[in-house]
């Protein structure tokens, strides 16, 4: 299986519009190359730029749901189409992540549950998700999750429990924490005995450097492919058949104890 990792900056001088229009260019480009591609974080409005959300933030079926099916479509990928500001019309903004099939179908939406900021920004402007999501692709069965989830090893435990082979994260990551980025995409990894496929953003958004290094990262903890710091497409072939054999030969989920059952008292 190939999957390519776009790496893009979001550039406050571009537009959205014309953002998605060059984003949905670099995923057509990928028809024939990729059987998955995945999108950053918030690459319509930067992940850090907390006064754009309300302002750009569009229903599920917006203007970048139409862009990236139609994107995917004439691609022919499965397309983890990142994550928008999504207004919900009967609660507040989400920060969602939209993942199409081959025929540009929306294949599911999940909404960020782990939102970054503390007592502001996204965790203040932001309602959090509540279910995991899994997508399955004939190939692998993917669990999705995005940028301040990578700290909770509980939610990826969720996702393999859900059947999850190959673990998407789509980030806007900063520079300054770039070490715990890699750090986490492995430890995330091992500990699941699953691919991690991990897109972040480059450039600078709202004044914060972003990290890049997108990342690939297979259930040995081993990296497969690594990007720069800059705009770039990571794509690296990958073999999902690895995950079953690994946990085969390895069955440390096999002794899994806790959060199997409720504690007693």
């Amino acid at each position: 299986m190939r999957a390519s990792l776009i790496q893009i900056a979001v550039d406050e001088g571009e537009s959205v519009e014309s953002r998605r229009e060059r984003v949905a260019s670099l995923v057509r480009d990928q028809a024939g190359v990729a059987d998955l591609v995945v999108l950053p974080e918030l690459w319509t409005t930067g992940a850090f730029a907390y006064e754009e959300f309300a302002a750009e933030a569009e229903p599920l079926d917006g203007p970048t749901h139409e862009a990236m099916a139609k994107a995917a479509s004439d691609a022919g990928v499965w397309l983890h189409a990142g994550s928008i500001p999504e207004r919900d019309p009967d609660g507040p903004l989400y920060n969602t992540s939209l993942v199409f099939s081959p025929s540009g179908e929306r294949a599911a939406a999940y909404r960020k549950i782990h939102r970054f900021g503390f007592d502001k920004g996204e965790a203040v402007l932001m309602g959090a998700g509540r279910d995991l999501v899994t997508v399955r692709l004939p190939e692998t069965t993917l669990g999705v999750a995005t940028c301040y989830d990578l700290r909770f090893p509980e939610l990826f435990r969720g996702l393999v429990d859900a059947g999850a082979e190959t673990l998407v994260v789509s980030a806007g990551w900063p520079e300054r924490r770039r070490a715990h980025w890699t750090l986490l995409a492995q430890a995330r990894a091992v500990e699941n005995q699953a691919f991690v496929l991990a897109c972040g953003t480059a450039g600078t958004h709202a004044g914060v450097p972003q990290a890049g290094h997108s990342i690939v990262v297979d259930p040995w903890g081993e990296v497969l492919a690594e990007a720069g710091p800059g705009e770039e497409i990571l794509t690296v072939e990958f073999d999902p058949a690895k995950v079953a054999r690994t946990r085969e030969q390895f069955p440390a989920l096999k002794d899994r104890v806790l959060g199997l059952e409720p504690p007693r008292r």
